[in-house]
């Protein structure tokens, strides 16, 4: 198992676009994820051999950095993946200097808020209405994790 900087453009959209469906109800198009593979988007993957097991994806804007997206495929999550995909993300928001990262999540998505707060991250606030739902919209909690102490 290594996690690999920059590792998902050695994947085919189609494994990347596997593990992004079996993770999120409502899912990345492939327009999308094949457009937060590059330019000011870096990321990051777990992989066993030539297994996907989960990934992330961050943006880098002016000093800080928004995770835009981390996936633990359904069939390894329970195992501290997605805390390795975290310490990756800020070992490089480390390198990169950055000053603040920033995140949405869905407000029912207690497990990923509690692995943000182990990190550090705080809310600052709700988008309202921010994501699709079965039954409607449903809103995203905006976290924030300052990298720079003074």
């Amino acid at each position: 198992m290594q996690i690999e900087q920059g590792g998902l453009l050695q994947f085919p959209i189609e494994k990347i676009m596997q593990v992004e469906r079996a993770c999120h109800a409502f899912p990345w198009t492939e327009k999308t994820m094949q457009s937060c593979l590059h330019g000011r988007y870096f990321n990051a993957c777990l992989a066993d051999e030539q297994t996907l097991i989960g990934f992330y994806i961050a943006e880098r804007a002016g000093p800080d950095l928004t995770l835009m997206d981390i996936c633990i495929h359904p069939e390894h999550q329970g195992r501290g993946y997605a805390k390795l995909l975290m310490e990756a993300l800020l070992a490089r928001a480390d390198a990169l200097q950055a000053e603040n990262i920033f995140l949405e999540v869905r407000a029912s998505n207690v497990a990923a808020i509690s692995l943000y707060q182990h990190f550090g991250f705080v809310e600052m606030g709700l988008r309202k209405h921010y994501y699709p739902s079965t039954d409607g919209r449903e809103d995203a909690v905006l976290m924030a994790l300052p990298m720079l102490t003074l």
